[in-house]
């Protein structure tokens, strides 16, 4: 188990505002952007929690890592070759929720969010690179609990499972619902692979915000 706290995070105003898809430059919002950082930087402390993990046994449509079972036929086939996984939590760490932006102003509330994305999307591109260099991985992806159907947010729980008090050791706790908090977190299990896969792809939903690739029909068909 890995734990990853010292992370560099430096994001300046175009990248933030850029972020937000505004239709034209703003000065005010700029400036609203610009004072966020400040903060921001001086504060934030993102997080990585990982491990390097083992298949004990595939089934149809199942997983066994590490003696725990994991039930999605999707991650099952993305596993087909390989035997070691890397499974993850990431976090833009609770130290960002300590500030708080007037609720009632809704445009530094709106930016505020938008910068808390880019530091956990900092934090897990961080992630991707320390374990790509240090187990010399080529092709690599990663699914996520709840990213689809056949793979569904309640076996977020047994994810922790194999990280212990994941609260004691970054500061991330399930709810009830296993939605994570702070909610600027992301869990997963990264996997060397020798095709692109993005969870996107087999997913129809649109439109979606989140979106990283198109839907492909062929790839869908491939997974049934």
């Amino acid at each position: 188990m890995e734990i990853i706290d010292n992370i560099p995070v430096s994001l300046d105003t175009e990248s933030v505002v850029s972020a937000l898809k505004l239709s034209k430059r703003n000065p005010f919002i700029e400036k609203t952007v610009a004072e966020l950082l400040e903060k921001t930087e001086s504060t934030a402390r993102p997080k990585v929690l990982y491990s390097v993990s083992y298949l004990e046994e595939k089934n149809d449509d199942s997983v066994r890592i590490e003696g725990v079972l994991f039930k999605s036929r999707v991650l099952r086939k993305n596993l087909e070759n390989t035997e070691r996984v890397f499974p993850y939590i990431v976090t833009a760490g609770t130290e960002l929720e300590k500030i708080e932006p007037d609720h009632e102003n809704y445009m530094k509330v709106f930016c505020f969010d938008a910068i808390k994305e880019l530091v956990l999307e900092h934090a897990l591109s961080y992630m991707e690179q320390v374990i790509t260099e240090t187990y010399a991985l080529a092709n690599t992806a990663h699914m996520n609990p709840g990213s689809l159907s056949d793979w569904p947010i309640s076996e977020q729980r047994l994810l922790f499972s194999l990280f212990g008090d994941v609260e004691s050791l970054i500061g991330v706790r399930l709810t009830e619902r296993f939605l994570m908090d702070p909610i600027k977190s992301v869990s997963g299990i990264y996997f060397p692979t020798e095709v692109d896969f993005k969870s996107c792809m087999l997913c129809k939903r649109h439109p979606c915000v989140k979106r990283r690739a198109q839907y492909d029909p062929e790839m869908a068909r491939k997974y049934r």
